[in-house]
């Protein structure tokens, strides 16, 4: 079958997400409670449409768009179905001026809608493009924890219950001690275990391994109970920060989600960076990089657990990565978005604390006239990566 690239274009998505009092909303959307995503539309001679995400929109999109146009030329016209030569034409493209950063996001989107266009136009979920023998399910865990008052993460905690839901990540910073002990203790009582995102990816300048070790051990002072993980605890390029924390602690250390080439992410693998790695479809070059990635960690013995908090298309794009390659564990971002039931509909389900697998053809994601209609894009909905401090309440209030 010779189905070829018919044409590209770009759809700037905007809706409604969380509310105007929340911790992230009052940090990082300046206009309000609203965020966009960015996506690229590729239809196939065959009348089949794929849809990619790229992360780079709910920061950019006005960047990702140019980027999709200017790849656009080299794809028309060409085989489709051969995405791996389709990403590394993308590559020659853009690699030169943009090796890392906002172009590795564009072409993430490209071959993903590359990969929901074939793996539907043969009628199979997209994971099934990489192989046939797959679990039925995978263990879910919940990722929020952005909250000020007790009465927020009661609610969260509340809504992973209902989910059947036994894993918890929050954000926290090293003056979060009291907060992060008294939400270890509450989570107990739910059977819910808790890790760590201390978020220094967009820390400037971010935490010292001395200052995490600190943290960790004035936690420890007060609340005995596991930590599962902790998650960019050091600045993104301090390796020898990552490595100082594994030494020091029993706690599994991650990272990876702006990492935008397999090859920075096996080399942190090598160093000792990471006891699990957690690529993003979205923003690493796609599912095939995902796979990569997955497949050179098993081979050192170090788990892959998927990045997934950009929007609905870039969360089923690493859902199929993770079940293609046999992975254990995914994220499932907790904060309310008005797209989400729009374009999931049925595809993602989560029972007693597991994903389960999805069937439908692609990737999983409805699109349509009516869908761009609704959720019209807005420029001013953008998220802003200059952190605002919002204030929080004073320790007393977190004290056990």
């Amino acid at each position: 079958m010779n189905n070829t690239v018919e044409s590209i274009r770009t759809i700037l998505l905007s809706a409604n997400y969380g509310h105007e009092d929340h911790p992230e909303i009052l940090e990082c959307f300046p206009n309000g409670p609203k965020r966009t995503i960015g996506l690229v539309e590729v239809t196939l001679s065959d009348g089949t449409k794929g849809y990619g995400e790229g992360y780079l929109g709910v920061f950019a999109p006005k960047v990702f768009e140019s980027i999709v146009e200017l790849c656009k030329p080299y794809l028309l016209g060409k085989n489709a179905f051969d995405t791996k030569r389709r990403y590394l034409d993308l590559c020659s493209v853009c690699d030169y001026w943009s090796l890392q950063g906002a172009a590795r996001h564009t072409t993430s989107a490209i071959e993903i809608a590359l990969i929901d266009a074939k793996s539907k136009s043969l009628g199979v979920p997209a994971y099934k493009l990489f192989g046939d023998n797959f679990k039925d399910r995978v263990e879910v865990y919940g990722s929020g924890g952005i909250c000020d008052t007790k009465e927020h993460f009661v609610e969260e905690l509340e809504y992973l219950k209902s989910l059947g839901i036994k894993k918890y990540k929050i954000r926290s910073t090293e003056k979060d001690i009291l907060r992060t002990a008294w939400i270890l203790q509450e989570a107990k009582k739910y059977e819910i275990e808790i890790g760590i995102d201390m978020c220094q990816n967009l820390a400037d300048p971010p935490l010292t391994a001395e200052e995490v070790i600190n943290f960790i051990n004035s936690v420890r002072e007060i609340s005995s109970e596991k930590i599962l993980f902790l998650e960019e605890a050091v600045g993104p390029t301090d390796i020898k920060g990552f490595q100082k924390l594994k030494e020091n602690f029993d706690i599994k250390i991650c990272g990876g989600e702006i990492v935008t080439t397999q090859e920075e992410m096996i080399s942190r693998i090598d160093l000792g960076a990471y006891d699990f790695v957690q690529p993003d479809a979205s923003v690493i070059g796609g599912i095939q990089s995902v796979l990569e990635i997955f497949e050179y960690a098993k081979s050192n013995n170090i788990d892959t657990v998927v990045h997934a908090w950009g929007g609905p298309v870039a969360i089923m794009a690493n859902y199929h990565a993770c079940f293609a390659s046999g992975g254990k564990l995914v994220e499932l971002p907790m904060i309310p978005y008005d797209l989400e039931p729009d374009l999931f509909t049925d595809q993602r389900q989560i029972i007693d604390g597991f994903l389960i697998r999805p069937n439908g053809p692609g990737i999983g994601i409805t699109m349509n006239e009516n869908i761009e209609n609704k959720y019209k894009f807005d420029e001013t909905a953008v998220y802003s990566c200059v952190v605002v401090d919002r204030g929080q309440p004073d320790d007393d209030y977190w004290r056990l």
